[in-house]
């Protein structure tokens, strides 16, 4: 399938070349620009360090937080950490539910939290934690800015009909991909691909559009979204009733829960 990966840089640069070797055609045109946010770091001392984003990583290991123990999201967080030389990584292998309940079993209420975020970041984990007794402390360790205008390649792509799906890695990039489409006049055909989605949350930018997600993995990981891909043209139509929603949620009009 040729796929865009609309994810920054170097994620996307990895994704890129995992999608060659599964036998597909990426097209890596990234709609967000990452970078340090330069924000000075907090003064602690601190107990713990959380990490809901790989992004985060270089920043707090330039600010020597790395002998902190580091509770992480997910494994490519977790495995970022282990590399830029944290030696006291824990995986909650799912999402900032799951990372807050790994922090409140490990942890005792009142322990010091420095939570190392992107500017533009949800509440969670970190409102959980407080409420249940952490002293947590938010520091903007990068940015990611949208970028100005449809990226030139995926414009010409979108237009030529040359490509059959997009991966979405979080709400803010999906939301972005979407409105740089439509301020470049191509909503239409960025509506007709198929959309693999990492969790409900960021297919939501795409539902409320009224443009099904066909595809949202089962867990938040990209092997479970990958897994919406298969050759040949068919996938699209074998992945196009699939539809994810948070527990409790009801479904779009039409569709169903495929869990």
């Amino acid at each position: 399938m040729r796929v865009w990966v609309a994810r920054p840089l170097p994620a996307g640069a990895r994704t890129a070349a995992r999608l060659r070797r599964l036998g597909h055609l990426p097209l890596l045109a990234p709609v967000l620009d990452l970078a340090p946010s330069h924000a000075p770091p907090p003064e602690g001392p601190f107990d713990a360090l959380i990490l809901t984003s790989a992004n985060a990583v270089p920043s707090a290991a330039a600010a020597g937080f790395s002998g902190l123990p580091a509770y992480c999201v997910g494994g490519r967080t977790a495995a970022a950490a282990r590399a830029a030389g944290f030696s006291a990584v824990r995986d909650a292998d799912g999402d900032a539910a799951a990372l807050a309940g790994l922090v409140a079993g490990a942890l005792p209420p009142g322990a010091r939290l420095l939570h190392a975020a992107g500017r533009e970041r949800k509440p969670e984990p970190a409102a959980t934690l407080a409420a249940a007794g952490f002293a947590v402390t938010l520091w903007t360790a990068y940015a990611a800015t949208p970028l100005a205008r449809l990226p030139d390649e995926a414009a010409a792509a979108l237009a030529q009909g040359r490509l059959d799906a997009a991966l979405h890695y979080s709400r803010r990039s999906a939301a972005t991909a979407l409105g740089l489409a439509r301020a470049a006049g191509r909503e239409g055909d960025f509506a007709r691909l198929a959309h693999l989605c990492l969790s409900p949350d960021v297919a939501a930018p795409l539902v409320a559009a009224g443009i099904v997600s066909h595809f949202v993995a089962a867990q938040p990981t990209e092997e479970a979204m990958l897994a919406g891909l298969a050759p040949g043209p068919e996938a699209v139509l074998r992945t196009a009733d699939h539809f994810a929603v948070p527990a409790g949620a009801e479904p779009p009009p039409g569709r169903g829960n495929a869990g």
